[in-house]
């Protein structure tokens, strides 16, 4: 497999990932530098009423708290998912910007999430949103930012129109 090298003509394809990627890991670790100078563990400041809140809490596990004994195996996953994605890149075609801006939130909240758990030893988890008697859930920027990435590419991915044998005869046509 040969690695397309960044170019003048792919540099703005390039760039859809690499800013959103970074937008994320940025506003991720600032709201949660932010949280952890102002709120003590598990104390919690009500924003919504008891719908949303913000509350502090520490994650070894997966997004919202999911095998929270795996949590080395998440850092590991993130650092490969990464390595994965710049490799295959390039294979997307152009005019592909949903998949790209996708792709750079999923790539931003694994590297988001990667950071903490190599600074820290866990997550730091924020987000509080609660639903009585159906939900109770603490998270942060970088677990909505995979999970709108990934919610983006499944819906773009399910929506593609699988091509026709009609589809694949007129275009072996001559103009």
């Amino acid at each position: 497999m040969s690695i397309t090298p960044i170019t003048q003509d792919n540099r703005r394809q390039w760039l859809a990932l690499i800013l959103s990627a970074a937008a994320v890991i940025t506003l991720d670790q600032i709201s949660k530098a932010l949280i952890l100078s102002h709120i003590q563990l598990g104390e919690t400041i009500p924003l919504i009423g008891e719908y949303l809140n913000i509350t502090l809490s520490y994650n070894t596990g997966a997004a919202f708290g999911l095998l929270p004994q795996f949590g080395d195996i998440f850092l590991l996953v993130a650092m490969v998912m990464t390595v994965g994605v710049f490799l295959f890149y390039h294979r997307i075609p152009a005019g592909y910007w949903i998949e790209r801006f996708a792709l750079g939130l999923v790539l931003g909240g694994a590297l988001g999430n990667a950071l903490d758990r190599l600074e820290h030893g866990h997550v730091i988890d924020w987000v509080h949103v609660r639903i009585p008697n159906i939900v109770s859930n603490v998270s942060n920027f970088a677990d909505h930012a995979i999970v709108i990435g990934m919610i983006a590419l499944f819906i773009k991915l399910w929506r593609v129109k699988e091509p026709t044998p009609s589809d694949n005869q007129h275009s072996e046509l001559p103009n």
